[in-house]
């Protein structure tokens, strides 16, 4: 008895240790809540089936989370970093409604939902070195850092921590027993803690969601293979500006080696029927 609760509190002691790091909400969003979350998922595993590109997936829900990347205000909404440096946002803003869908019915499915938003500290030391491929392209092209006055009337700084630009977009608002993390890089596994939030979470499988699809999706779902987890993007939820007036698009080429060599490709729509069906 006593050696069953010594390994119950180190569980919680590791559970902290793995939240307590987390930029955006507070950790406690991963505490109590979290942890009565999985012991109520260990109970109520589901198997359900994903109609998906090479092939059908099976996936347990109680070992799923859904990832939404960078649907923030600077790279969906009007005013936002993007669209102050002229970037067509339309195919990113198309995505929000069926990623919506898709967290409604993971709640409803008691799957939990992490949330990955672009952020650099407001000194900018989390940028790179000097001479880095990172702080050249984002100080240069993007103007990282710049004081800009938001949609709201309120001073923010382009993809800066804890400012407008940075909130993710008002449909797709996080809920306190969501996970959210900030990172700095296009990958979410570099230097984060999400692996650690994973793996204590008991999780393997990835719903991927955001933007941009070749970018920072793309990176994501790579280093998450790399792990061994199985990840599956759903193309209706995620959009790319680069490339979209070419006549095949990154969004579409990404889609392709996804389909072919990193995951699945679904939709919003096959997730949805799959969770129903089950």
């Amino acid at each position: 008895m006593k050696r069953e609760i010594h390994e119950l509190s180190r569980r919680e002691m590791l559970t902290a240790m793995a939240v307590s790091t987390l930029g955006g909400i507070a950790a406690t969003a991963m505490t109590k809540k979290a942890a009565a979350s999985r012991s109520s998922n260990s109970t109520k595993s589901r198997l359900i089936k994903i109609d998906a590109k090479p092939a059908p997936i099976a996936i347990d829900t109680a070992k799923t989370a859904v990832i939404v990347v960078d649907m923030e205000n600077d790279f969906g909404s009007k005013g936002g970093m993007f669209d102050l440096a002229g970037i067509d946002i339309s195919m990113i803003q198309k995505a929000v409604g069926p990623t919506a869908k898709v967290l409604a019915a993971a709640r409803n499915a008691n799957i939990k939902i992490v949330y990955l938003k672009m952020g650099f500290h407001p000194d900018l030391s989390d940028l790179g070195a000097p001479d880095s491929v990172s702080r050249m392209r984002h100080l240069q092209r993007m103007h990282v850092g710049k004081t800009v006055q938001a949609p709201d009337g309120s001073a923010s700084r382009i993809l800066i921590r804890d400012t407008w630009g940075t909130d993710i977009v008002p449909q797709l608002k996080p809920q306190a027993e969501d996970v959210v993390m900030y990172k700095t890089r296009f990958s979410g596994f570099y230097q984060t803690d999400l692996d650690n939030v994973l793996k204590t979470l008991g999780i393997k499988h990835l719903i991927f969601t955001g933007c941009t699809t070749s970018v920072c999706v793309d990176s994501t779902i790579r280093d998450a293979m790399f792990r061994d987890y199985q990840p599956v993007l759903l193309a209706d939820c995620t959009g790319e500006p680069i490339g979209n007036g070419l006549s095949r698009s990154n969004h579409e080429a990404t889609l392709l080696t996804i389909e072919v060599l990193l995951g699945w490709v679904s939709s919003s729509d096959e997730f949805i029927k799959a969770l129903g069906a089950a």
